[in-house]
């Protein structure tokens, strides 16, 4: 599939991943409007995952429906699919994150990453 300006994609972006619209050609880049979110990103520091002694340990918020980013076309594949509410894709993208930290040994990276994501689920949806 070859990818053109409003082709509907499927578009990694540091640890999440969403499905988005190619609004605009940018040399090695898309600039990708973000329709819906299939993977929450990981919490914490990129550059040194699940760990949380001596690094700064970032709260990573998925991209806002309609946000647009610059995104390597490396990153970018044709997504088939019908696409999903921005909304409850977000909900069940967070929840897949949790339950996927719940099903790990307890940690310290485990429990600030929970921490994380519920203060992001309030402020996401009240």
């Amino acid at each position: 599939m070859t990818t053109t300006i409003d082709s509907v994609v499927k578009a990694r972006y540091k640890t999440g991943s969403y499905v988005g619209k190619v609004k605009e050609e940018r040399g090695k880049f898309f600039l990708v409007e973000i329709l819906a979110v299939l993977k929450h990103p990981q919490q914490g520091d990129l550059h040194n995952p699940k760990q949380t002694e001596d690094v700064f340990f970032h709260e990573r918020r998925a991209l806002a429906h309609h946000e647009k980013a610059n995104i390597p076309k490396t990153a970018v594949s044709g997504y088939e699919e019908d696409v999903p509410a921005y909304t409850e894709s977000l909900r069940t993208a967070l929840e897949q994150l949790q339950q996927t930290l719940h099903n790990e040994p307890a940690s310290p990276y485990q429990q600030l990453a929970l921490a994380n994501l519920a203060a992001l689920e309030k402020d996401y949806f009240g």
